[in-house]
């Protein structure tokens, strides 16, 4: 995002809880939890921004049973919140939830049908409903929920499922298709930067899934990372494998071993289809700059970069 705005000219200054591990393009970098309310504060007062767009949170489902576990998501937005209101230059912020308030697969009647099936997915019906309780700090604001985002830079859970693609140790579970709403980061931070610009009474309050306008089929897709990476033809495992597979990382799980990489939850995420309807977004944000193929190759290449 930092990037995405700093080739665009614009005067950008990342916020972080750890240093950022490589160049990242920004006016000027702070170091800062976003739970540390009085530093927060101090650091949006001094640089003194137009906009926010607020990213910050944790991600991870290995909190089984204390909302608690997820404080960035919830006192942190209240932090954020309070550091807006003691900071006048802010016009606009974008406020950052999940697709995941809802269970993958479900489709919501409207912003405020909510059917977490994780404690993360709790916390972000927190964060929603914090900056809607404060009308967005009182400046323009809409909230965001995107899906999951691929491309250079990929979450460590993706790059492992490429690179056991890229060495062809990657099966398909279904024959598919499965179709799924996927952001690729080159097209969701385009997204971002047209909320950022569009008139107030075409974002305010609103609540907008951030994702391609097309959903991918996950076979093709990994067929197109196979063919790629020039790895081995992806094989068809039966399901009953996969199952134990999944059990397998279940009971990992339960003696307190965190970051399995495959589960239950993960296996039903995978064979679960999801599609949104993106026209809303579509109409504010417009045509996105790239296409499934050019992601794949610059994945490819940003992979290949990392080994």
């Amino acid at each position: 995002m930092v990037r995405d705005l700093a080739d665009r000219a614009i005067v950008v200054a990342g916020l972080d809880c750890k240093p950022v591990g490589e160049p990242s393009g920004a006016t000027v970098n702070y170091i800062c939890d976003i739970l540390d309310g009085a530093r927060l504060t101090a650091c949006v007062s001094e640089f003194a921004p137009d906009a926010i767009v607020h990213l910050a949170a944790r991600t991870d489902f290995d909190e089984k049973k204390h909302l608690s576990g997820y404080a960035a998501n919830i006192q942190g937005v209240s932090n954020l919140v309070e550091a807006i209101r003691a900071t006048p230059s802010v016009r606009r912020c974008i406020w950052t939830s999940t697709q995941l308030v809802c269970q993958v697969g479900y489709v919501p009647t409207g912003p405020l049908d909510y059917k977490p099936d994780t404690i993360y997915g709790q916390s972000k019906i927190r964060t929603e409903e914090i900056v809607r309780t404060s009308d967005g700090a009182g400046r323009e604001w809409c909230l965001v929920r995107p899906t999951t985002v691929w491309g250079p830079g990929v979450s460590p859970h993706y790059q492992r499922f490429l690179k056991l693609v890229k060495h062809g140790l990657y099966f398909h579970v279904d024959p598919g298709p499965l179709y799924k709403s996927y952001s690729y980061v080159g097209n969701i931070t385009h997204q971002y930067f047209q909320l950022l610009q569009a008139p107030a009474e075409v974002i305010q309050g609103r609540t907008l899934y951030l994702a391609d306008y097309s959903p991918i089929d996950l076979v093709s897709w990994c067929n197109a990372f196979q063919k790629s990476f020039g790895s081995r033809r992806i094989p068809m495992m039966p399901k009953f494998m996969v199952r134990l597979l999944a059990i397998s990382g279940d009971a990992l799980g339960t003696f307190g071993i965190r970051g399995v990489p495959f589960n239950s939850l993960r296996l039903r995420n995978m064979l679960t289809q999801y599609q949104f309807d993106m026209r809303e977004t579509e109409a504010i944000c417009g045509p996105l700059p790239f296409t499934i193929e050019d992601g794949v190759k610059a994945t490819t290449e940003w992979i290949n970069s990392q080994t």
